[in-house]
């Protein structure tokens, strides 16, 4: 089932019930000509093939990795499936939040937008506690997208939501985003081992690839990542400000078009991810995704989480709700 809606500013958005799924996102540029500037598929089957790498889904139940899928919660131990090296990625590959079927409805409470539910049952993916979710999508006057979330359990158990959203600037399939120029608010990161699970501690960007507090083109320092295991940007940065308060945390440029995104969240981390893995699969309108051809900002608590003590916890116990939300809204100049 596919959903599709427009306001009146000239921002178009299409989404899939599959994995509640961003799948177009139509934004003017200087001239008022608009752009699809989000890669994906043109229709769902796209998104249930092995060429979909987690393009505009919902991510979870827990987004990013968890060190060979274990974690101890009040005192038991829960082994989730390993999908990626050693450890555990974006809810597993089975049933995660990207691979199931959402209801959806037009929703336009504060604007026109989609809003999704799913209850993940108890063990799905061999997480705890049966999750109650929903995800709300809204264009919104001031060119923006916002993402809310929201989620409760009747059992203890960790939640890290976010959405995977793959961005190209001048428009989907337009070659790759390593002049897009990128400003984002973080000190510091979490530096990982060589199967990308943090360390626990955080470091200081100074004098790395990693600082972009002046801003700079993303493909100016990357061949410094390239032969790394990430293959380019696929970091977490610990972002600066309030966590749980929301806040402008990141903007990309493209001189071309003019367009610019600026990110705000409420999360205490994102994570930047430069398409290192993309391959040139066949997309919409029969464009090929090249390697760097997108970048994504993944607004999120901190991977591995559950299992780093000094980090921002992802618990959540019956009674609470989990709340977060993203905006990636658009200007032009």
């Amino acid at each position: 089932m596919q959903f599709q809606v427009e306001n009146s500013h000239g921002l178009r958005a299409k989404w899939f019930a599959r994995g509640a799924t961003l799948a177009e996102l139509h934004v003017p540029d200087r001239h008022g000509q608009r752009a699809d500037v989000v890669l994906g598929f043109d229709d769902e089957a796209g998104y249930r093939s092995g060429e979909n790498q987690h393009f505009g889904c919902t991510t979870g139940r827990y987004a990013n990795r968890i060190c060979k899928g274990r974690f101890t919660l009040d005192g038991v131990e829960y082994q989730l499936d390993v999908n990626n090296g050693p450890n555990h990625l974006h809810g597993g590959p089975q049933r995660a939040l990207d691979k199931v079927d959402w209801h959806g409805e037009v929703a336009a409470a504060t604007g026109p937008g989609v809003r999704f539910t799913y209850t993940s049952p108890d063990g799905e993916e061999s997480f705890p506690g049966t999750l109650q979710l929903a995800v709300t999508y809204t264009l919104t006057d001031d060119y923006g997208l916002r993402i809310e979330y929201e989620a409760t359990t009747n059992r203890p158990t960790v939640v890290n939501l976010t959405n995977h959203t793959y961005f190209n600037l001048v428009g989907h399939g337009a070659g790759t985003i390593l002049d897009h120029e990128l400003w984002l608010d973080a000190d510091r990161y979490t530096p990982v081992d060589e199967t990308l699970i943090p360390t626990g501690k955080l470091a200081d960007v100074t004098g790395t690839p990693l600082d972009f507090r002046t801003p700079s083109k993303i493909g100016r320092r990357i061949a410094d990542l390239v032969e790394t295991p990430a293959g380019g940007y696929d970091h977490n940065f610990v972002l600066n400000g309030t966590a749980g308060t929301l806040r402008r945390i990141a903007e990309v440029r493209e001189p071309r078009s003019g367009r610019v995104l600026i990110v705000e969240t409420d999360q205490p981390g994102v994570q930047l991810y430069t398409g290192n893995g993309l391959h040139g699969q066949l997309g919409k309108q029969g464009q090929r995704y090249p390697r760097h051809s997108a970048f994504c900002l993944e607004t999120q608590h901190f991977p591995d989480s559950p299992n780093q003590p000094n980090f921002p916890s992802t618990v959540l116990r019956p009674g609470e709700t989990y709340c977060q939300v993203c905006v990636y809204r658009f200007a032009v100049e």
